[in-house]
């Protein structure tokens, strides 16, 4: 009964070691995101959830929202500028840079990104 006990422990022990590194292997990044839908840029400088798509990166929008925010209001009180001037030009920089076909919202409406 003993090793029976002890072999559970080790068996209890070795899954909760395999899901634990199960989940990192697939937790969802921006870029991957990005490419597949999931999350797009507004001219906001921020993210969210474009049309169509699940609320599959919501826990990543909001993370890299509420990070940018805190470093677009690090620059604003720098540069005495608007929070929303910052993240309009910041949109800009993050626009340039992502590549064609990701989702973008410009003055309201949502497009994919063309060039």
């Amino acid at each position: 009964m003993k090793v029976l006990s002890r072999f559970f422990l080790q068996a209890v022990v070795v899954i909760i070691m395999v899901s634990g590194i199960g989940s990192h292997a697939f937790a969802l990044d921006l870029e991957s995101a990005r490419s597949s839908g999931l999350a797009g840029e507004v001219d906001n400088g921020l993210l969210a959830t474009p049309p169509g798509a699940s609320a599959g990166a919501k826990e990543l929008i909001n993370s890299t929202n509420n990070a940018r925010r805190a470093e677009y209001a690090r620059i604003a009180a720098q540069n005495n500028l608007s929070l929303e001037a910052v993240g309009s030009m910041m949109s800009q920089k993050i626009f340039a840079k992502i590549p064609p076909g990701t989702w973008i919202q410009v003055q309201g409406t949502w497009k994919k990104k063309s060039e």
